[in-house]
């Protein structure tokens, strides 16, 4: 199986695990805000596709391989953070079934929209500009790999996380869930300790990111951490 089918294999897999979750939790399909967070996540994986598959084919081979390889200690921070994020899921399905949370307003659906879409533009960027993002720590020596310090990279050192964190965000106020903020806390707890532990490694282990950490100071959030 090739690398680029496997990884649409997985995405595919995903967005059914997503919409399962969303619409069980709910007790219905009657449900807009589910659709409008499914069909966003949706539209989101095929424009990455379109700019993905003709110009990043080793990035690609690169997040099929999973959790392979990556640091002991990365695995298990890997596997806590997916409790939070498809917790997010199942609260706001509750939520909607019992009436946990009032009507948001449209402007914060509006916002929640704008914030979820532009976080996963934030990581498809990030994406785009490191040839070598995968999804676990992992110093790749077999592609000689160095620090990235171009596009995003310039203003944080990683703005993978960042744009993570902004589309979780911003699904809280599109799935109508102030729940979810629950998710979202210990979510971002989580994100802060994985960029301090990551940080930590390729400062160690990875040739010249030492020197980029003296030139771009922030780690997640410009002027401020």
């Amino acid at each position: 199986m090739s690398p680029i089918f496997s990884r649409i294999l997985q995405l595919l897999g995903l967005v059914i695990l997503q919409a399962v979750l969303l619409f069980v939790s709910a007790g219905s399909l009657r449900w807009s805000a589910g659709w409008w967070y499914i069909g966003l996540y949706v539209v989101m994986l095929v424009l990455a596709s379109f700019v993905m598959i003709p110009r990043r084919k080793e990035v690609i081979e690169e997040r099929s391989k999973g959790t392979m390889g990556g640091k002991s200690w990365d695995l298990k921070i890997t596997r806590l953070m997916s409790i939070p994020t498809l917790g997010l899921l199942i609260i706001s399905g509750f939520d909607e079934r019992w009436n946990w949370t009032p009507p948001l307003s449209l402007a914060l659906h509006l916002f929640g929209v704008l914030a979820f879409c532009v976080g996963y533009a934030l990581v498809l960027w990030a994406i785009y500009t490191n040839q070598y993002f995968s999804q676990v720590v992992r110093i790749q020596a077999e592609r000689g790999h160095i620090a990235v310090t171009d596009g995003p990279y310039r203003l944080v050192r990683h703005p993978g996380y960042l744009g993570m964190s902004t589309s979780m965000l911003g699904a809280v106020f599109l799935l109508d869930s102030l729940w979810g903020f629950a998710c979202f806390a210990i979510y971002m707890t989580l994100v802060i300790t994985r960029t301090a532990l990551e940080d930590r490694t390729l400062q160690a282990e990875l040739p010249g990111y030492a020197e980029y950490v003296t030139r771009t100071r922030y780690r997640l959030v410009p002027g401020l951490w």
